[in-house]
């Protein structure tokens, strides 16, 4: 890597930057990470992630990490009650796990394998070229210049990576402002989806045996300033909403949050890409914000990977901004949708009272517990014919696996971040055709219940981001298969070429 510092330079070490680390170093990427603060950050900040982040975990063997992880199977949407169980996997996401646990253990993750962290280091400058990103840094022992192949901005809402290549962040100013505190010696009851009271809004949140989170909105509050609002403002509004005095509660953390909701015009430009915070921001309902920045990190992580391991062409990253974009846009659209629904005021009840009607069926309660846990994305794999293409794989059961160890577990497979072709017909045929691409993706020939998610596939490739690239069923066999793995993983081995597969139905 001669001319080069590391292949990718990440800028901010929150969750989307330490988790877009660890999967580049799955794929050998020499990945450095700057972060401005000196040391981790411990406030609690968000408290758990979503369904399908809870997967992502799981899908790199980070999930048993966290402990013993509860989920909340009941939610909300804009304050309206939904059993988040109605679909498979379903939940409002783990409970109780502070922002500083989850960078903990991502940290820990990506240092594990290889990845730097570099503290007190602030990106004062980015200029990027056809060969390269250059990034000047101010940090303690004097100005420092780093070149990398590729730079990722994961430095949060006021992205100095975004301003400094010149990305427009259009969107909303805020018209409310939500207001937070971590509190002990407080003993308040739960108000898990938060409760409507006259004049606004309140929620209590339990941190553990002794702690506490209250949320408040107070319809037509005005503050100046830019900082969280100190402890004794929100005291005095927690008792003009509820009547309730937790003036005399020991304060741990204060912050406050709006409504402004922004996204990135561009995702990727050239060789610089943003995620999380740094790309969309919104009103935080339902942990969709950082779980958010975790699917955009596994979703670059492999692509990435694979382009600089020489594997896949340098278009394959403009699928980045393609397949994630639209995923924030539509989080956006939902929590402003929700945020009218829970801070409203009265003259929202006929808006509640109809979608409380519609929330009776089935169908309606799938739609918007997909929406908000992320379970319901699907990418355009080209593969439209089959219902199953470009969504993620359950967490299914193998049995008689002959693959990697660990087969009774689909999400198993995964922890090494390579792709995996499902064989669950026992098809030579299948095996020949994708053996030009062993050196990137695993062949694994297992079976799977006649019931359930995969009832009646016959194979299916999955990316290392969990999604289903290609589903053989119907007797297709191998029919599309080398084309899907050469868009998703590039030209076969040098030498080696992909058997042709045998018309449907057809038997050698």
């Amino acid at each position: 890597m001669e001319g080069f510092d590391a292949d990718v330079v990440i800028v901010g070490a929150g969750p989307a930057g330490l988790m877009l680390a660890g999967e580049l170093r799955l794929a050998g990427v020499r990945t450095v990470v700057l972060e401005l603060l000196a040391e981790p950050m411990r406030q609690s900040r968000a408290l758990g992630f979503s369904a399908r982040a809870i997967e992502e975990f799981d899908q790199r063997g980070l999930l048993s990490r966290f402990g013993d992880v509860q989920t909340i199977p009941f939610g909300h949407f804009g304050g309206l009650p939904i059993d988040f169980q109605v679909v498979e996997g379903g939940s409002y996401g783990a409970r109780g796990i502070p922002q500083s646990r989850t960078e903990e253990v991502l940290a820990e993750w990506a240092t594990g394998l290889g990845a730097e962290i570099r503290r007190e280091h602030e990106v004062v400058g980015l200029t990027a070229d056809d060969g390269g990103v250059t990034v000047d840094v101010a940090t303690p022992a004097g100005p420092d210049r780093l070149r990398a192949r590729y730079a990722a901005g994961c430095d949060g809402a006021r992205s100095t990576v975004r301003k400094l290549t010149g990305i427009g962040f259009p969107g909303t100013d805020p018209t409310v402002e939500l207001w937070f505190a971590d509190v002990t010696d407080c003993p308040l009851r739960p108000r898990f989806a938060g409760e409507r009271v006259p004049g606004g809004m309140v929620m209590v949140l339990p941190l553990g045996p002794e702690a506490r989170r209250v949320i408040l909105y107070e319809r037509g509050m005005e503050r100046q300033g830019d900082g969280p609002p100190g402890f004794g403002e929100i005291a005095a509004a927690w008792q003009r909403l509820t009547g309730e005095d937790i003036g005399g509660a020991r304060p741990l953390w204060t912050s406050y949050t709006t409504d402004s909701s922004r996204q990135a015009a561009e995702y990727r430009r050239g060789r610089v890409f943003l995620l999380g915070d740094a790309a969309h921001i919104h009103l935080p309902i339902g942990a969709q914000g950082m779980s958010a920045g975790i699917g955009d990190a596994m979703n670059l992580g492999w692509k990435l990977g694979a382009v600089l391991n020489g594997h896949a062409p340098g278009d394959l990253l403009d699928t980045y901004h393609s397949e994630r974009h639209p995923v924030a846009a539509g989080i956006l659209n939902n929590t402003l949708a929700q945020r009218t629904l829970y801070l409203g005021a009265d003259d929202m009840n006929p808006m509640r009272e109809v979608l409380t009607e519609l929330l009776e069926y089935e169908e309606v309660q799938r739609r918007l517990v997909g929406m908000v846990t992320g379970l319901d994305i699907r990418y355009d794999v080209g593969q439209d014919d089959h219902p199953l293409a470009g969504r993620r794989l359950p967490d299914v059961r193998l049995a008689g696996g002959s693959g990697p160890a660990g087969t009774e577990s689909a999400f198993r497979l995964l922890h090494k971040g390579r792709g995996i072709l499902l064989d669950l017909r026992d098809d030579g045929e299948l095996r020949a055709a994708a053996e030009p691409w062993t050196d990137r993706t695993d062949v694994v020939t297992a079976a799977v219940p006649s019931e359930g998610a995969l009832a009646g596939v016959e194979a299916a490739l999955v990316r290392p981001d969990g999604h289903l690239a290609w589903i053989g069923s119907g007797g297709s066999r191998a029919a599309g298969l080398p084309d899907a793995l050469t868009r998703w993983f590039g030209r076969p081995q040098e030498g080696r070429r992909a058997a042709a597969p045998a018309a449907a139905g057809a038997r050698p």
